[in-house]
């Protein structure tokens, strides 16, 4: 828990370090549902659990999943850095179907490229990943991704599907006298059981998610980040520029290992995308804004 509280005070003052982009009107008011040529959601949904996580659940769940996480690398030290990654994440989040989750994002200290997605609305992005991208629209648009697998529930899916919840999920009257730690907005009682959930979920992020879940959150990436007034091709062109990277880079190890191929990825995209996106091509991709917030050199 000491991990999340700083992950809590690292964020707490990036509160407005840039202004969002203003949203794209003609998605506000357009649902996932709506872009059938797109995305389709909903359809992964927990359906071979025995029994639904709760939403207290689910927090406590992805709060055990990023205090993991930052206990194989720290928080990045750059509060310019976090404040602005902050900040771009949870104004795309406020674009998905779950704006009220408690959104954190935050940038890793670790060298490899990649980014992170856990239950209930935890996000991070590793400073590799971070000083590979060109503009805020190609930030917007991992970041977009990543909140694609949380709105869609994919690892929690994955970790009650493949059994990894099974000896813990029912574990709520075994701490009912026990003091935890804190989490906003969730019954401290929870807490011990998000712990030991993670640690028995967290194969789920060693093996990676299904296929199906990537592409999926590839195709939400894109309308999330065109809701949000962002180019929508950013997620594409990181995708390109990670395709051009020799294969044997120790920092793409992970990212081989649990995603599929890019090539694939950007063939997909270009299926379900189409001319479709050709009317939002005044999405914004400010290059400049991005470069004044991240000027961190690469290591």
């Amino acid at each position: 828990m000491k991990r999340l509280a700083a992950l809590t005070m690292a964020l707490a003052c990036s509160g407005c370090a840039v202004a969002p982009v203003m949203m794209n009107t003609a998605l506000q008011n357009m649902t996932l549902d709506d872009a059938k040529k797109v995305v389709t959601t909903g359809s992964n949904m927990l359906t071979g659990a025995t029994r639904e996580v709760t939403p207290q659940e689910e927090v406590a769940l992805g709060s055990g999943v990023a205090s993991n996480l930052l206990g194989a690398a720290p928080l990045l030290k750059d509060a310019k850095a976090q404040a602005y990654v902050n900040t771009v994440g949870k104004w795309v989040a406020q674009q998905s179907e779950r704006p009220d989750l408690n959104w954190h994002f935050a940038v890793l200290d670790d060298n490899e490229v990649n980014a992170y997605a856990a239950p209930g609305g935890y996000v991070f992005i590793t400073r590799g990943m971070l000083v590979s991208l060109r503009s805020e629209a190609e930030l917007a648009g991992v970041l977009a991704h990543e909140v694609g697998h949380v709105v869609a529930k994919h690892h929690l899916k994955a970790m009650t599907s493949q059994g990894f919840l099974d000896g813990v999920k029912d574990l709520g009257g075994m701490f009912m006298d026990k003091n935890g730690g804190t989490i906003p907005g969730v019954d401290p009682r929870y807490v011990e059981w998000g712990t030991k959930a993670a640690k028995a979920g967290m194969q789920v992020y060693a093996r990676g998610l299904d296929k199906s879940d990537e592409f999926e959150a590839d195709r939400m990436g894109v309308v999330l980040a065109a809701r949000a007034g962002y180019d929508p091709f950013g997620l594409p062109a990181v995708l390109q520029s990670l395709q051009a990277v020799n294969p044997d880079n120790p920092g793409l190890a992970l990212m081989f290992k649990t995603h599929p191929p890019f090539g694939e990825r950007l063939d997909k995209l270009a299926l379900a995308m189409g001319a479709d996106f050709d009317r939002f091509d005044k999405g914004v991709t400010l290059d400049k804004r991005f470069k004044s917030q991240v000027s961190m050199p690469k290591r």
